[in-house]
């Protein structure tokens, strides 16, 4: 039976972490892995910085996107 539960309990969390990505949640997430990898000399964005540049950026050049 715990197996059956784990099995359920993984299976909802693959879901949410793809759900999260289809929606865009780990953006910041991967901004600084870009961040770290791409050898910039300055700090990166804080996370609320970073949501705030991206909606601005995305209401100033508004693309096709479900919302």
């Amino acid at each position: 039976m715990s197996g059956g539960i784990t099995a359920v309990a993984n299976g909802f969390r693959g879901f949410a972490r793809y759900l999260g990505g289809v929606m865009g949640a780990d953006a910041y997430a991967k901004y600084l892995e870009h961040h770290k990898a791409s050898g910039h000399r300055e700090p990166p964005l804080g996370e609320r910085e970073f949501w705030r540049d991206r909606t601005d950026r995305q209401d100033s050049n508004p693309q096709g996107r479900c919302c």
